[in-house]
């Protein structure tokens, strides 16, 4: 099923894609993000990686769980918020953020299905658009098993061919979206996959960010837990969170009740984006703090991603995009991290 869209037909896709909310990469503000695409209009697809990634769709960073409110000597009402969104389709994902979605779909499935988190999730179909070269000085995607063209978590894969796009839906959801944008499609030829091959063998051969040993790099993290070399490591963190926020993989969070206590007294109980590097994040009520320091909050950060991960769910938690890099403003480069503290 394997089809070719002109450019200038992707506006018509897009138009007979009714019923979908549809987003795609926007410029603005002079960084890459996502945005609603308005009837009529269309994503940029000439667009680097964004710099917020595309789990917000389904992990949103606030959202409240429910509503409660209560009158004076009378009992609480509480009222269920769980989201019920519109199908929703999301254009110009790149591979490594399409590998980030099932490893975050682990975390809000494997022993409770957070049905926040699904009820959004089932909704989203992701159209993936593979890189004909790195994006960033920073990526690394080849680096922990993915590639510029991976298809893991995608629903459609395209791949830019100069004057038109090679379409491949991978699972029923794209197939469903493909199907509906039938009348803009041509056939994919024999030529044209060739062709689609060629372009991902030569993304393949772009320059990267590499690893010397990621197998190992669990057990080195087992074995340096005490090493000094966090704590150097770690001196030029300012703890601004910034590499978690933007990491599209990381999912911690915290839930508050936000309440106000006049008649009616009212409130809700909202999740919101939590930060490990944050020195709150592991307090106690005793006061006690186990990571007291940012040599032990990267650490974990690290750890995280490359030990705990692999020891929960087989497979590292990091996708290679290079976000926590290229957006750190002191610097710190998880790459150079594991290769320091990997070393014997």
């Amino acid at each position: 099923m394997e089809k070719i869209l002109r450019k200038e037909h992707l506006s018509e896709w897009l138009s007979l894609l009714d019923g979908y909310d549809i987003h795609g990469p926007a410029f603005a503000d002079g960084v890459w993000n996502y945005a609603r695409v308005e009837a009529g209009g269309e994503p940029a697809l000439d667009h680097t990686n964004t710099v917020r990634p595309v789990k917000e769709f389904a992990f949103p960073q606030r959202e409240v769980f429910f509503r409660f409110e209560q009158e004076k000597g009378g009992r609480p009402v509480l009222t269920a918020a769980v989201p019920d969104p519109k199908p929703t389709v999301v254009f110009g994902v790149r591979p490594c953020d399409g590998r980030a979605m099932p490893r975050n779909d682990k975390v809000f499935a494997a022993e409770f299905k957070d049905p926040y988190y699904w009820a959004r999730r089932d909704q989203l179909t992701l159209v993936g658009l593979a890189c004909a070269e790195p994006h960033s000085p920073n990526c690394f995607c080849m680096a922990v098993g993915g590639s510029p063209h991976s298809e893991d978590g995608l629903d459609v894969l395209m791949t830019d061919l100069g004057d038109r796009f090679h379409v491949k839906p991978i699972t029923a959801k794209g197939v469903e979206i493909v199907a509906r944008g039938r009348e803009a499609f041509d056939e994919a030829r024999p030529a044209d996959k060739t062709e689609v091959q060629r372009a991902h063998d030569m993304a393949e051969r772009g320059p990267q960010r590499s690893l010397t040993d990621l197998a190992g790099i669990a057990d080195a993290l087992r074995q340096s837990f005490d090493s000094p070399a966090w704590k150097e490591l770690a001196a030029p963190c300012i703890g601004c969170g910034v590499c978690t926020f933007l990491c599209p993989t990381c999912h911690c969070f915290d839930i508050n009740d936000e309440v106000t206590c006049q008649a009616p007294c009212k409130g809700e109980r909202v999740r919101t984006w939590d930060n490990c590097q944050f020195p709150d994040f592991t307090m106690h009520t005793s006061g006690h703090n186990p990571r007291d320091d940012l040599a032990a909050r990267l650490r974990q950060r690290i750890s995280h991603k490359f030990l705990y991960f692999v020891d929960n769910h087989k497979t590292q938690q990091c996708v290679g995009c290079g976000r926590c890099i290229s957006e750190c403003p002191v610097g710190i480069d998880i790459v150079n991290v594991l290769e320091t503290v990997a070393q014997p």
